[in-house]
């Protein structure tokens, strides 16, 4: 049997602990194990609360570990003006929102392949940010992720309304994983 018979198996999260972070990249971290037994898949930190400017990277970058990325679900309270769908990469992601108020953002391949992940508040400090996107990754995670935020002192999502926490540049993110 050759290389080209033998199954591939896809679409698993990647086994790589740290890619250097360049600008307009999403900043995420993944579960590196196979198998999904902890509360989160990852942790996301986007810089701001534009869904329009922020998710394009993220889909990006999941996309290349995890396939096609058809729909995203996330709180519609935590981001400015949502709409139903997006263009990412020359694909519909479509956007589902509701007022769960849990700081994550359930993103779907396929047909019910679900992955839930932190959402990191874009006003969070760098070392709190990094603290919060460990915790989640780890294996044996079983705390809900407001609960993550508020044990490494990024707070919540709701603790900032839109707005209030204002713009991140470059500077304030340098030296983050």
């Amino acid at each position: 049997m050759s290389d080209a018979d033998t199954p591939r198996e896809m679409n698993l999260l990647p086994d790589a602990i740290h890619h250097a972070v360049k600008p307009g990249t999403a900043l995420l971290r993944l579960v590196t194990t196979h198998t999904r037994e902890s509360n989160l898949d990852g942790a996301w930190w986007p810089r701001s609360r534009d869904i329009g400017a922020e998710l394009p990277a993220l889909v990006t970058a999941l996309t290349e570990y995890l396939g096609p990325v058809v729909r995203v679900g996330l709180d519609s309270d935590a981001w400015e003006e949502l709409p139903t769908r997006l263009i990412i990469d020359d694909r519909i992601v479509h956007i589902d929102s509701f007022p769960v108020g849990d700081d994550t953002i359930l993103v779907t391949r396929g047909d019910r392949d679900l992955f839930s992940l932190l959402v990191v508040p874009p006003h969070a400090t760098p070392d709190a940010a990094r603290a919060a996107m460990a915790r989640a990754v780890r294996a044996d995670n079983l705390v809900p992720a407001d609960q993550i935020l508020i044990d490494t002192g990024t707070g919540t999502g709701r603790a900032h309304p839109i707005g209030a926490e204002g713009p991140q540049t470059g500077q304030e993110r340098r030296g983050t994983s």
